[in-house]
């Protein structure tokens, strides 16, 4: 792929996005904005616009699509909304689609660009927790390459490179343990929005920040890994690691482990999905020995982070159970942002779900989408009865 390249941003006031786009505008020359979407926030999606000048802007939010058309009607952008335009956009003509939607909702753009033979920058982590195996195999069948923006499936892929006949006998993702790392339940059943939000390293959107905190997040990693990477469950490992240098590690069957290290910043990994396989210059800042003289390494406690012992009893069972833990999760999360459960009572929220939703082996499309909706409203049953007997 010859640069410059035309960039499709899906989810572009999100944290990714707006990351993405420091990567952009840092490099003028190589990369030029093609597609810019939002869900709700019209007011940064028309900023945004109206600096990077892309052809095509999508709304999803229908309400918000007068708002943005007026903004936008004398640059000569093309304003669409809803979900339709969000799949006919990512269709479009562009070279590389950033994935930066947050959650279920952009498994189906990204099926649309795969569908096109898109290279997908894939920050959207729940594309492959609920559909894995599926989206894996329509980005086969039509030659799409996936280019994990994780920083640790990040770290995985550049891990790889030169070693792709030469077979992996694990891999090893790093999480940082989150702002509560070591904490056990006594002090986590009084934990507020507040300080799971406060996150020692990462810079993140509150969604991916709730989850890290709970250590679904690396619940979630190691599902994506599994078909990103064509691994078995037992090939999958976490370690807490909270310095967060080292990104992940790939051990081989010679017992030769490889890491990537770098310091805790997203604009890395974006700019190396954006750019793959050349690497461009940069003047983020670099990581120094002298600064970290000292990094630590130990067990995940899914005792407490139940969380983490959901998504690895989820990652052997397969089928549809990802797609229902996934659901749920979200609406977990969202009741807790809105201060409707506690902390501990997401992990209830998600265990109810998957003892409701009946489980599938090998599910179509449509049976994800039923499961979502399914695993959303016994999430959402329980979440009223907990709110209501606070």
């Amino acid at each position: 792929m010859q640069f410059p390249r035309k960039i499709a941003i899906f989810g572009s006031t999100g944290s990714i996005g707006r990351q993405a786009l420091e990567v952009i505008a840092a490099h003028p020359e190589l990369f030029e904005v093609t597609v810019l979407t939002a869900w709700k926030n019209a007011e940064l999606l028309i900023e945004q616009a109206l600096q990077y000048r892309p052809r095509v802007v999508v709304i999803g939010d229908e309400g918000q699509y007068p708002v943005v058309k007026e903004a936008l009607q004398h640059t000569g952008i093309c304003v669409l909304a809803g979900l339709q335009a969000l799949e006919e956009a990512a269709a479009g003509e562009y070279d590389v689609h950033l994935a930066a939607i947050v959650g279920f909702a952009g498994l189906k753009p990204t099926l649309s660009a795969i569908r096109q033979g898109k290279t997908i920058a894939l920050a959207n982590k729940e594309t492959l927790v609920v559909a894995g195996e599926w989206v894996m195999k329509e980005a086969q069948a039509h030659q799409a390459q996936i280019i994990p923006v994780d920083s640790e499936h990040s770290a995985i892929f550049q891990c790889l490179a030169g070693e792709q006949h030469n077979p992996i006998e694990k891999i090893i993702l790093t999480a940082s343990g989150g702002p509560f790392l070591g904490k056990k339940t006594n002090f986590l059943v009084n934990v507020k929005k507040d300080h799971a939000l406060q996150h020692p390293n990462w810079r993140m959107g509150e969604k991916i920040t709730i989850d890290s905190s709970s250590l679904m997040n690396k619940g979630l990693e190691m599902i994506e890994a599994r078909w990103l990477f064509n691994l078995h469950p037992d090939q999958i490992e976490v370690i807490i690691h909270p310095q967060s240098v080292v990104h992940s590690l790939i051990q081989f069957t010679d017992g030769s482990i490889k890491a990537q290290m770098g310091l805790p910043d997203m604009k890395l990994p974006i700019q190396y999905a954006l750019s793959y396989p050349q690497r461009l210059t940069n003047d983020f800042p670099r990581f120094s020995f002298k600064q970290y003289p000292y990094l630590s390494f130990e067990p995940p406690d899914t005792k407490t982070f139940r969380n983490l012992a959901i998504a690895m009893e989820v990652l052997r069972k397969a089928g549809n159970a990802p797609c229902a833990m996934n659901a749920a999760n979200e609406e977990a999360v969202w009741a807790f942002l809105q201060n409707k459960i506690g902390f501990l009572e997401m992990s209830d929220v998600i265990e109810h779900a998957l003892q409701k939703v009946d489980f599938i082996l090998h599910p179509s499309l449509s049976d994800y989408e039923e499961t979502d909706q399914l695993a959303r409203h016994h999430a959402r049953v329980l979440i009223e009865k907990i709110r209501h007997s606070i």
